[in-house]
């Protein structure tokens, strides 16, 4: 069946809860992906950074057939010969005491959010019913009702509600505005946790101003609150950094893992904390029959081991660099182009048009004509994440196809 007729079927079956590309992929390799019609493509979006290691990568393919030979699912009704391993692994990588193996990045998510309410009541004497937690404008933190009740994106929210309380939504990149909002009433005793994304992915790889992620630690810290970083885009050497809060030389209580900790071979997603605010849990709390499952510990291990092994963070940093340099060189200058960011390679393109507009969309159109895969988010802006595995001659075929497009197209 050819593209066109295959999306219509699938447009029976399928609800329609996304706007995807009208191109249909068969199979992928590297930082390449291929379609039905065997028209190969570069893919700069990297499954929204889950497939940091590249598409099939040989090692993550042979743990998982090792594994699915032996045991995938015991659910944590038992303990398996693989959680030890994976927890003592992903622990000492990090530098926690504890993590709690979850599937998706939302549920990280929940997860964190539930830990976080826990420990304000268990550990701050927080008053019951009372616990807060403060988010910034823009976020992304999935699509759960909790996620979504910490957004002021319309999209996201419009008849969904009613929605949970007890989210305080404050200006991103302004560290004087949530001081400002902890010296007054009773934000400071009332709250929880601080849940924040370094660098805002999903509103258009808005990176902050150096030292404010530092100054929102400080703050956490001052008040008694918890400073949870959902690193799931950002984490696993997207930026460049093995987390992007390494860029401040932070560690947050809380740490949010998900996406590319599988390599994009699995659903895995992980909390990270320390003793003091892990035991909060006991058992019946929180659970998933999914969540640290022997496939999805091995995977994650070896996920893990590939970016520390192939240095993926120092080839995303340098690539990164190059990528935004030669962009700025060829494209800054252009009339349609408003803006050129990011870190490693978590790049955005944003485009001189409305969030309403169709420019971004129609450029992608073309891309996708010239073998490039991106897509747009927030309506004029395109994110470029390719697969960090990509090879600087890629690098620079890619970049053709980009400056290229633009130039013709806008």
């Amino acid at each position: 069946m050819k593209t066109t007729p295959w999306i219509e079927k699938e447009n029976q079956y399928v609800a329609h809860n996304y706007h995807p590309l009208p191109v249909v992929l068969a199979k992928a390799l590297g930082s390449m992906v291929w379609d039905i019609e065997d028209k190969p493509y570069f893919d700069f979006l990297s499954a929204y950074s889950a497939v940091n290691q590249g598409h099939s990568h040989p090692r993550l393919l042979k743990v998982m057939e090792d594994q699915m030979r032996k045991l995938t699912l015991t659910s944590r009704a038992f303990h398996s010969d693989t959680l030890l391993k994976y927890a003592e692994y992903i622990t000492h990588f990090f530098g926690y005491d504890k993590v709690l193996p979850m599937n998706t990045g939302a549920e990280g998510v929940e997860t964190a959010l539930k830990i976080a309410r826990r420990w304000g009541y268990q550990k701050k004497d927080i008053p019951q019913g009372k616990a807060k937690i403060i988010v910034f404008q823009n976020n992304f933190h999935g699509r759960t009702l909790g996620a979504i009740s910490a957004s002021n994106d319309r999209e996201a929210t419009q008849d969904f509600g009613p929605f949970l309380e007890g989210f305080v939504s404050l200006p991103y990149n302004d560290a004087e505005a949530l001081k400002n909002a902890l010296d007054q009433g009773s934000l400071a005793d009332e709250s929880a946790a601080v849940l924040i994304e370094p660098i805002q992915g999903e509103a258009g790889i808005f990176v902050p101003d150096e030292g404010f992620l530092s100054a929102v630690s400080n703050l956490c810290q001052k008040h008694n609150i918890l400073f949870i970083a959902d690193e799931i885009q950002t984490g696993l050497a997207r930026t460049g950094k093995m987390l992007a809060m390494d860029y401040e030389d932070l560690h947050p209580d809380m740490l949010i893992l998900g996406k590319a900790l599988s390599g994009g071979m699995y659903p895995i997603s992980a909390v990270l904390a320390a003793n003091s605010v892990m035991d909060v849990l006991t058992p019946g709390s929180h659970g998933s029959t999914y969540g640290g499952n022997p496939m999805a510990n091995r995977i994650a291990i070896e996920a893990l081991q590939i970016l520390k092994d192939e240095k993926l963070d120092d080839q995303a940093y340098h690539m990164g660099k190059r990528f935004r340099e030669i962009l700025q060189d060829k494209l800054g200058t252009h009339p349609k182009i408003r803006a050129i960011r990011g870190k490693g390679l978590l790049n955005a393109l944003e485009i001189d048009d409305t969030p309403t507009g169709n420019t971004a969309w129609n450029l992608c159109l073309q891309l996708k004509e010239n073998g490039l895969l991106a897509k747009p988010t927030h309506g004029n802006i395109i994110r470029l994440a390719p697969p960090l595995v990509i090879t600087e001659t890629e690098m620079d075929q890619a970049l053709d196809i980009i400056i290229q497009t633009v130039q013709k197209f806008l």
